[in-house]
């Protein structure tokens, strides 16, 4: 545990990259976590990660959970006092539940922003989302099949994916549900996120990056410039083969018109 505080940096700022599966927040976080100036945001709070996360930090996630949220915002936190961590829709309500439960920031009658920015200090947030909705479905129905989520140099899919309208269309209702639930989520909370989309951020990705930054008002050191991402875009032939085929024999269940 001595290790554990020798490294503690107590944040003066944290934000969260709110994402729903294949929106491209690894292209984000990995752009933002490069800089060395904005955290470290990965998901320390899904529940499958957390294990690990503690192991690491020697913190107990299910006997401690308010010491495990606190040793991961103390210790994952840049010289500059930034601390990041990303949050998909699908576990958020059980994440907040799960603060609230400890009692430890914020009691019984606090909102859900109060208890948030209790537990991670002058909170602030990020919402990245995809405005081509069919290829983000394609690529979360690719991405289902072979257990790639994050493609890089020297990943093998599990198996070879193959076209399948009805995952395809399974995948563009089910984006839909989560992003409702973002939405929903930041009206009830009163507030308005920093919104980065997802082609731009792949038009961009240096100035997209840098104004996620100044949104955070974090910079960088002078003459420090932002390098070149290193997730792959999945986007290939396969996947414009299944797009063309997905709206040839499914025309009624996608609009082009509407991303």
């Amino acid at each position: 545990m001595g290790g554990l505080f020798h490294k503690l940096r107590h944040p003066r700022r944290s934000y969260v990259v709110c994402t729903i599966p294949r929106s491209g927040s690894n292209l984000l976080t990995d752009g933002l976590r490069a800089t060395r100036r904005a955290g470290v945001p990965k998901q320390f709070f899904l529940p499958k990660f957390e294990a690990r996360y503690g192991t690491e930090l020697g913190l107990d996630p299910i006997a401690d959970y308010s010491g495990y949220v606190r040793g991961i915002v103390n210790t994952k936190t840049t010289h500059n006092e930034v601390f990041g961590f990303k949050l998909m829709s699908w576990y958020l309500d059980d994440f907040i539940t799960r603060l609230r439960g400890t009692r430890a920031f914020g009691d019984a009658a606090a909102d859900d922003l109060a208890l948030l920015r209790d537990a991670f200090p002058r909170l602030g947030f990020v919402h990245i989302q995809r405005r081509h909705k069919l290829r983000q479905a394609l690529s979360t129905a690719r991405a289902l099949q072979t257990g790639v989520w994050k493609v890089q140099n020297g990943t093998t899919p599990v198996r070879e994916p193959q076209f399948d309208a009805k995952l395809i269309e399974q995948s563009l209702k089910e984006a839909e549900r989560q992003e409702k639930i973002w939405q929903y989520f930041f009206q009830r909370i009163g507030i308005e996120p920093f919104e980065v989309e997802y082609e731009k951020l792949c038009q961009d990705y240096e100035g997209t990056i840098q104004s996620v930054l100044d949104f955070l008002h974090i910079s960088l050191p002078r003459g420090s410039r932002i390098g070149p991402p290193v997730t792959i875009r999945q986007w290939d032939e396969v996947s414009r083969i299944w797009e063309e085929r997905f709206l040839a024999e499914r025309p009624s269940a996608y609009s082009p018109a509407a991303g």
